[in-house]
């Protein structure tokens, strides 16, 4: 996979992340909490700043609620 596909794939993530979050109304303090993440790291996260492994988004998932192809979509 081509460096530009993967950051459109981090980024894709990051607004279905933000998307899911706040239609929950947790901020991303609250998120970083229950996921035990860095409010920072949920930041650049969001932003598609960062690469994540599969554990973080799985601790993510659940923290949030929803399901992966919420996360992972569109």
């Amino acid at each position: 996979m081509k460096n530009t596909q993967i950051q459109k794939e981090l980024k894709r993530f990051g607004e279905n992340l933000r998307r899911e979050r706040t239609a929950r109304k947790i901020t991303q303090e609250k998120l970083a909490e229950l996921a035990q993440l860095n409010v920072r790291t949920v930041q650049k996260i969001e932003a598609g700043q960062t690469n994540i492994l599969i554990t973080t988004a799985k601790r993510i998932q659940k923290a949030i609620g929803c399901p992966w192809e919420s996360l992972l979509g569109r």
